[in-house]
């Protein structure tokens, strides 16, 4: 059933944010090219000690980037839905993340894999293709598919609640955090770090329980106004938690083994993450609210950087091959490269015919 939309204007902090986290998303894959943790198409695995600064940016930035990205969406969610009705608003998500999701498979996967491809000692292409199956980086349009088909679900059985603005209570946050710690210890136990689920292609299943709480959790901060009225000082004493907790939680994980180890981390990825974006959310909305044209351009072509940036990557780090530096310096060099590059060849494809409809 359609109700009425909440009447609100659009948070331009929040588009800020996604741009923001945009770009942790080609930093982050810039980073594993380099580092010392091969997880991309294109990899050159540091011969130096700065490698590992670049692993550890791998590991800040994954507690809680996705997770961040999650909430943004659910935070999104409501009102789509609000505004289309259920069925208008399944086959919405169906065009915007579905349509790329099958673009990336079918076009830009290949391109990217071909460098593989050509190690595979005459391999038939579509053995190959068909072996290697896997979504990239758009494994999270898979997964925000099904969190949004559970959503529709979920309001055909319950209307929603009406949008009732309410401070976040401390203690509330709290309780939230040590949920999510539990959560995750346990889910960590049938799904180790380093999991990975084929076909599907999640890259990181054993954050499922951030990634998901994370969706909710923009959902209610939707309903309750939570971007709107978190105070400033909830954003001040975000970013010494996620500090504090750092300084203390990851060595102590560092030293320790086994179950203490792994409930160790699962608490300080919690942490770091929900202290992280409450520090951020007010510090866009205090410092980076407003939108001129040119953080609208950047805001508007976010996601089709999302889906383009493995092509863009994969072709700075073969031209880059041919530089001889420190793992550090060539991430530096491929980031001012890359960042630019990703949002030309953006602006280029969402000029086609019919994209801006899916983009």
């Amino acid at each position: 059933m359609k109700t009425e939309p909440r009447a609100a204007t659009r948070l331009f902090a929040i588009d800020n944010l996604r741009v923001t986290l945009t770009v942790l998303v080609v930093v982050h894959h810039v980073a594993l090219t380099y580092g010392n943790i091969p997880l991309w198409y294109y990899t050159e695995p540091a011969r130096d000690a700065s490698g590992a600064v670049l692993d550890i940016l791998v590991m800040i930035n994954q507690a809680f980037f996705m997770g961040f990205f999650f909430l943004v969406s659910g935070f999104f969610t409501p009102g789509s839905h609000d505004r289309k009705g259920g069925r208008a608003f399944l086959r919405d998500r169906l065009v915007r993340l579905g349509i790329p999701l099958l673009v990336y498979l079918l076009l830009l996967r290949p391109l990217v894999t071909l460098g593989i491809y050509a190690d595979q000692d005459g391999m038939p292409y579509w053995m190959f293709y068909l072996g290697s199956w896997d979504p990239g980086p758009m494994w999270f349009a898979e997964v925000l598919l099904g969190f949004a088909l559970l959503y529709a679900l979920f309001r055909r059985w319950r209307r929603p609640v009406e949008a009732s603005p309410s401070a976040l209570r401390p203690r509330w946050i709290v309780l939230f955090v040590l949920c999510l710690s539990v959560a995750t210890f346990l889910w960590r136990i049938p799904v180790p770090v380093g999991s990975y689920v084929p076909v599907l292609g999640l890259p990181t299943p054993n954050f499922l329980p951030q990634y998901a709480s994370m969706f909710v959790a923009g959902i209610v901060a939707f309903r309750r106004g939570w971007f709107e009225t978190l105070p400033v000082r909830a954003g001040r004493l975000g970013f010494v938690v996620a500090g504090v907790s750092s300084v203390v939680l990851v060595p102590l994980s560092a030293i320790t083994t086994g179950a203490v180890s792994a409930a160790l981390t699962a608490t300080w990825e919690s942490t770091f993450a929900v202290s992280l974006i409450i520090g951020l959310v007010v510090l866009f909305r205090e410092r980076f609210g407003a939108q001129g044209p040119r953080g609208r351009w950047l805001s508007e072509h976010a996601f089709t950087v999302y889906v383009v940036h493995p092509l863009v990557l994969v072709a700075v780090g073969y031209a880059l091959s041919g530089l001889q530096a420190v793992a550090v310096v060539k991430f530096a060099v491929a980031v001012a490269v890359s960042l630019p590059l990703c949002w030309a060849l953006a602006y280029l494809v969402r000029s086609l015919p019919g994209a801006k409809r899916v983009l």
